[in-house]
């Protein structure tokens, strides 16, 4: 085909983020370590939130979502090109990342592939919240992991926030789970989960959010979760286990490496 002539170089990633107006320096920080271990391959960032869009925006730096983004590597003349999702759980914006390369397929004539979200595979998932609760567990504290979670209960992918809880609550007997906006939110189970830690003798509380980076709803919602907490029990939110000052996932080796794996998967599944 004529037009595939300037189609003339090899790979591309794009990792395809939520975006965060605070935070957003981690997912430039996590461009920085793939573009390192893919160093074959020219790595691109297209952020899903428009709200975020439009504050980043404002300064002299342009950021793009994810069909920009794409149309541009498109024009650039790569012939393979890897979204990667750094979606936590393979709900809301997973598939809407997933629709969006499919109708690229449809007229580019670049291979367009997709990864799966982070916690989408169960040896991984289980591998990495074993390793997560061993890290941040102490003898003399209960965890209450805080999920973002999803408004719908027939969203897919749904099934990944379920495990992630149920199996967090298995493997600890002072584990509590809970989420922000989906299945069993904190405003509505709060007082269960009190009497809960009461009845188990609980003196001491961390909360540990469950999100990729620790924006808006970390320095809002888990604050302010851990403050109702405090009435009750001696409450902190959990110390960071990274260089960073605040608790996040992204900038975990744990987190990271799934994210290189994932890559990996697609860019051998080319061939």
């Amino acid at each position: 085909m004529k037009r595939y002539r300037h189609y003339k170089k090899d790979k591309a990633i794009i990792l395809s983020c939520f975006g965060s107006i605070i935070e957003q320096k981690k997912y430039e920080k996590l461009q920085k370590n793939i573009q390192k271990s893919f160093s074959d391959c020219e790595v691109f960032l297209a952020f899903g939130s428009r709200m975020v869009l439009k504050e980043l925006n404002k300064d002299e730096t342009i950021y793009k979502n994810l069909v920009q983004t794409l149309a541009d590597v498109d024009m650039l003349g790569f012939r393979n090109i890897i979204v990667t999702s750094v979606n936590l759980f393979p709900t809301d914006e997973h598939e809407v990342l997933k629709d969006i390369v499919d109708g690229f397929n449809n007229f580019s004539l670049s291979n367009i592939r997709y990864t799966n979200a982070i916690l989408t595979k169960t040896k991984d998932t289980t591998l990495f919240l074993k390793e997560l609760d061993k890290t941040i567990s102490k003898k003399d504290r209960a965890n209450l992991y805080i999920i973002h979670g999803t408004p719908k209960l027939d969203t897919s992918g749904i099934d990944s926030i379920s495990y992630t809880a149920s199996f967090l609550e298995t493997i600890g007997d002072s584990n509590y789970t809970c989420s922000l906006e989906g299945a069993y939110p904190f405003y509505a189970v709060k007082e269960a989960l009190i009497n809960k830690m009461k009845k188990d003798g609980i003196k001491k509380v961390q909360v540990v959010p469950m999100l990729l980076v620790s924006g808006n709803h970390y320095i809002k919602d888990m604050v302010e979760i851990s403050d109702e907490l405090s009435q009750h029990f001696s409450s902190k939110i959990v110390d960071t286990i990274t260089k960073d000052k605040k608790f996040n996932l992204l900038s975990t080796d744990l987190i990271q490496n799934i994210i290189k794996n994932n890559i990996q998967e697609e860019i051998t599944k080319l061939g």
